[in-house]
This record gives structure tokens, C-alpha cells and sequence, in this order.
């Protein structure tokens, strides 16, 4: 009997420390808040020649709001408030703004913004181990998405890896290190006010 008990115990530990990468993503976003992490980004276009890449910083208070800003080798800020989302570029002067629903909608950033309810916009398939990570796939249902898929990879219960996949050939590689869960964030990282003499288009 206490054979089969611990076999029960071990099969049930088991399970446990090899969860599904969709129930990872379901226990990554009930129990995430707030989130903090550096990036390190790859966009690769249809023809593979001459990737851009660029790093920055993410923060996420959950739910809707967001910052997203590049430092390297080109300055760009998007900060989502929960209403619009700003896209701020400082070489070129200029705020564009759109209406929070419409930009996000079945995008990546409805994953990780957006509440919990993924699959009512997104179909999740796992895919699977790959490169010491967890990984799932998220097609969205909407045809307007702009993307065709989105992969997430897991290491244990963080989020460790996004790979973007558009409607024009081009993939987007985002790796993320220090990652921080629940971190108290400054409200005021979450609003964006345009500078003065900046050009603002949209809403």
C-alpha cells in the first residue's frame, strides 16, 4: 500500500514540475500583476537579410496598461494607459495615439495585458520542449490581427521568450531577462503626456 501511495505521490510531483505550457501561461497571468523585465529584440524580414535588433524595457501593470520602451540604437516609447496607447518617437517629434480596444484587440499585447480570458480571442496549442523552454502557440481568431501567430516559451513559471510571427514574412524574437514579478511600478509609468512642439496623430 505504501508503494502505491508513493507511486501516486511521485506520478502526481511528476505531473506537476512538467506542467503544460497552456496552464503555465493560464498560472503566469492569475498570478502576475505587475511585471518588470529587460528585452532584447530581433526582427527578421521575409528575405532574412540584415535583422534589426534593439533592447529596452517592459513593464506591465495588469489589467491594460503597459510601457514598452526602446533605448538601443533607436529611442521609441509606447505606453498604454488603459484607454489609448501613445507611441512616442523623439528623433521624429511625433505622438501617434489610438484608442486602447481597437490597438490591442487579438494582438501579443492583449496576452499579457488583456484579462484572463484567452481563449475567446486566441486558439493555444502547446508545441512542446525547444532550447531548456516550455513552449505554447497562440493563433488568433480575429483575420485583423496584423499577425499570423505568437509563441511563448516558459522556463518554470516565467515568461522567458516571445517569438511574433506577421501577415508580411517577418518574425520578431524578444528574449527577456530580469525578470521581475509583482514589483510596485510608479504609476506615472503608465501615463504619457506629449512634449511640448511634438506632432500627435490619431484620436
Amino acid at each position: 500500500m505504501k508503494r502505491v501511495l508513493f507511486s501516486l505521490a511521485a506520478m502526481f510531483l511528476a505531473a506537476s514540475a512538467h506542467a503544460g505550457s497552456i496552464d503555465k501561461l493560464h498560472r503566469f497571468l492569475e498570478t502576475t500583476k505587475t511585471l518588470r523585465a529587460d528585452f532584447a529584440q530581433i526582427v527578421v524580414a521575409k528575405n532574412g537579410k540584415r535583422p534589426q535588433q534593439s533592447v529596452g524595457v517592459m513593464m506591465i501593470s495588469r489589467p491594460g496598461k503597459f510601457r514598452w520602451q526602446i533605448d538601443k540604437p533607436y529611442s521609441q516609447l509606447l505606453v498604454g494607459d488603459g484607454e489609448k496607447i501613445w507611441i512616442y518617437d523623439p528623433d521624429l517629434r511625433q505622438v501617434t495615439v489610438k484608442k486602447m480596444d481597437a490597438a490591442l484587440g487579438s494582438t501579443p499585447a492583449a496576452l499579457l495585458v488583456g484579462g484572463n480570458s484567452l481563449e475567446k480571442n486566441f486558439n493555444l496549442r502547446e508545441l512542446g520542449e525547444r532550447e531548456g523552454m516550455e513552449w505554447l502557440e497562440a493563433t488568433p481568431k480575429s483575420p485583423d490581427s496584423g499577425f499570423e501567430k505568437l509563441h511563448l516559451g516558459f522556463s518554470g513559471d516565467d515568461l522567458k521568450s516571445m517569438e511574433l510571427f506577421d501577415n508580411f514574412g517577418q518574425t520578431t524574437s524578444l528574449a527577456f531577462a530580469n525578470v521581475q514579478r509583482n514589483p510596485s511600478l510608479p504609476a506615472a509609468n503608465f501615463r504619457f503626456v506629449p512634449p511640448a512642439g511634438a506632432d500627435v496623430i490619431g484620436e
